[in-house]
């Protein structure tokens, strides 16, 4: 499967006390190849998780990589931000969706999938997601 990941999916899968815990870990059981992800993921991940030690054990164990280099990316990100600005997005969020534009046939795995729905990648194209069960 390939997957760039988001991170709420990062820290469901690292806190077991996380209801979203039992959906990553599955999820994780199916990663063939390390999830993509950013440099601003694993600050916020590390953040959530109060654990950096836990996220660096993610890549060490090779089940996220990072895939992304903001400052080749910065003119595509700005204009991403300046695009979404009404919404507020975070530089995490901004990084994933010029992800998702660079490596087309990966899904963005989050647990948020209420922004997510409405920003765009190539300025029209849906993002492809990967989520838990909506509830209801």
């Amino acid at each position: 499967m390939k997957g760039i990941a988001d991170t709420g999916f990062v820290v469901a899968f690292a806190n077991r006390n996380d209801a979203y815990h039992e959906w990553a870990v599955k999820l994780a059981a199916r990663v063939t190849e390390p999830l993509l992800t950013c440099e601003a993921v694993l600050a916020e991940a590390a953040f959530h998780l109060q654990s950096t030690s836990t996220v660096l054990a993610s890549l060490e164990r090779g089940l996220l990589a990072l895939g992304f280099d903001l400052e080749k990316n910065l003119t595509q990100v700005a204009a991403l931000a300046e695009r979404y600005a009404r919404r507020k997005p975070d530089l995490a969020d901004l990084c994933l969706i010029r992800m998702s534009e660079l490596h087309p046939r990966h899904s963005i795995i989050t647990v948020d999938v209420h922004d997510f729905r409405i920003y765009r990648r190539n300025k029209r194209d849906v993002l492809p997601l990967i989520h838990p069960p909506e509830p209801g």
